[in-house]
């Protein structure tokens, strides 16, 4: 049971440029959560953020905030090389944690994290916020409903433009690459949409620099035998594409912009019962992640973006680099 009785008080490391629509904003609607502590490397720049959306507390390390015991809950957006030291810092000091995604820098990061967590009581959510919006709850009851029919192909792609090349999204020392912050989306659709975890049959790599992705194209197959298809980039020809598409033996469905509803989307299906759109709500897909993380820590509800679901969701990001031809393992 949880020990949290009040709002959930979370604290946040770093002054990300995430942090606000991720937190900061669905908390202020939100009577389960307040956020009440920020730190950051540079002080100065924790008491900006801190005094740009009211938060009370300012701490000038993580370990402080880690260790601040008013604090019940960790949100972790820090690169992504730095999301397992610090959530297994959080979780050895007692909080719960909603950690960014990827989960990891590798799968056997991300199975040590998973460990922890099942012995810790601690609620430990990764922030695929995606998968808790409407739309993903509806796309996955059309495909689980046999209005598709028997899979045959599942495809998602996440490719956005990122020309500043000193972004610390292409510095392979904090387990940088497209296929790290686009991709781990794109796979992540194709398992939820597919219905299982796939294995990797190929994948071709466009690099920025040494071992760092700017963009990745991947095949794989499902144990039920049906295909998955992955793109992402962070640079490449294929500037802007956001979406996911599943296709069945009786039916089609797609989905624009399924990872940002919010901001606009489009859900067609094509079957034996004719042709439609739907559409949902424009509340933030954060908003409804922020729900089921309070819901969580509070009530003991269960969510689905959990360790496990993490360690097979670095799992394929893991066997992709090594299809490609690169290290297999980002650096933790």
């Amino acid at each position: 049971m949880s020990e949290v009785r009040g709002p959930v008080r979370v604290g946040i490391l770093g002054a990300a440029k995430i942090a606000p629509q991720a937190l900061v904003a669905p908390a202020r609607d939100n009577a389960d959560v307040e956020v009440a502590a920020v730190a950051a490397r540079d002080v100065s720049r924790a008491n900006h953020f801190a005094m740009k959306h009211h938060i009370a507390s300012v701490h000038d390390t993580y370990t402080s905030l880690i260790a601040d015991p008013g604090i019940d809950a960790v949100y972790n957006p820090l690169p992504n090389g730095l999301h397992g030291r610090w959530t297994r810092a959080a979780l050895e000091a007692g909080k719960h944690v909603l950690c960014e995604k990827p989960f990891t820098a590798n799968a056997a990061e991300a199975r040590e994290l998973a460990r922890l967590a099942a012995g810790s009581g601690r609620v430990v959510m990764e922030a695929f916020h995606y998968r808790y919006h409407p739309l993903t709850r509806r796309a996955e009851a059309i495909v689980a409903s046999g209005e598709l029919g028997n899979l045959k192909r599942v495809e998602a792609a996440f490719c956005f433009p990122l020309p500043k090349f000193s972004d610390i999204r292409f510095d392979y020392a904090l387990a940088g690459g497209a296929t790290m912050d686009a991709g781990c989306y794109a796979i992540h659709m194709v398992r939820t949409f597919g219905g299982s975890t796939p294995q990797v049959v190929s994948a071709k790599a466009k690099l920025r620099g040494p071992q760092v992705d700017r963009a990745m194209s991947a095949t794989l197959v499902f144990p039920e035998g049906h295909i998955g298809k992955v793109r992402c980039s962070m640079w490449s020809s294929d500037l802007l594409r956001i979406s996911a598409t599943v296709v069945g033996d009786r039916g089609v469905m797609h989905m624009t912009n399924p990872v940002l509803p919010h901001l606009f989307h489009r859900l067609t299906v094509q079957s034996a019962k004719g042709s439609r759109t739907e559409r949902f709500s424009r509340r933030t897909s954060y908003a409804y992640q922020l729900d089921a993380f309070a819901a969580a820590v509070l009530r003991d509800e269960e969510v689905p973006t959990t360790p496990q679901d993490a360690i097979a969701n670095m799992t394929v990001i893991d066997d992709i680099y090594a299809a490609a031809g690169l290290l297999p393992r980002r650096p933790s």
